[in-house]
C-alpha cells in the first residue's frame, strides 16, 4: 500500500513518504513484530489526504481509514529528526518502492520508548534488532543520535551493545 502510495504522490512532483513505527519494525524484524496499521512521516499533509482519498481512505481522527481492505494509516510525524536521518528504500518490484526509516533511527526510537513508557516489548525488540543488525549498524551515529536532549539514552544503547556481544 505504500509503494502505491509513494507511486501516486511522486506522479503529482511530491516526496515519498517514510514508514515509521510498528510497521517499520515489523519490517526490520521479519513480522516478528506485528501491528495493525502504518505510521507514515510525511510534510506535505495536504498532498497525503489527496491521494489517500483517491484510493478510498476516509479520515477518522487522527487516522486514515480504509474499510474495504482493513487498514489504517497514520501520519504522526511530518519529518524525521535530523536531516541526516538515513532511509531504506525497499524495491518490491519495477517501479514499485516504500522508503523506511533506518534502523538505527529506529532503534533510537524504540529505545525512548523502552526507557521513558517502560514498554517492555518496546525493550525486547530494541534488543532483537541489535543482535539481528549488529554488523550492519552505523555505531557512531546511534551515539550521536543517543546522546541528544529529546533521546538521552546513550547509557540504555551500551548496556544493551555489551549483553548482545
Amino acid at each position: 500500500m505504500v509503494a502505491l502510495i509513494t507511486r501516486l504522490l511522486e506522479q503529482k512532483g511530491k516526496e515519498a513518504p517514510i514508514v515509521i513505527g510498528g510497521c517499520a519494525l515489523s519490517y526490520y524484524t521479519r513480522e516478528v513484530y506485528f501491528t495493525a496499521d502504518i505510521d507514515l512521516a510525511y510534510a506535505d499533509r495536504e498532498a497525503l489526504d489527496t491521494v489517500l482519498k483517491e484510493i478510498g481512505f476516509m479520515k477518522e481522527g487522527r487516522y486514515w481509514v480504509n474499510e474495504e481492505i482493513k487498514l489504517a494509516i497514520e501520519v504522526p510525524a511530518s519529518v524525521l529528526i535530523g536531516e541526516d536521518s538515513p532511509v531504506e528504500i525497499v524495491e518490491l518490484a519495477e517501479n514499485l518502492q516504500c522508503k523506511i526509516i533506518g534502523i538505527e533511527d529506529l532503534i533510537i526510537d524504540r529505545l525512548n520508548a523502552c526507557k521513558y513508557w517502560k514498554s517492555e516489548i518496546d525493550c525486547e525488540m530494541v534488543e532483537l534488532l541489535i543482535k539481528r543488525y549488529t554488523k550492519e549498524l552505523d555505531g557512531d551515529y546511534l551515539e550521536k543520535k543517543a546522546v541528544t536532549p529529546e533521546n538521552d539514552v546513550l547509557s540504555e544503547l551500551l548496556e544493551l551493545r555489551k549483553k548482545v556481544e
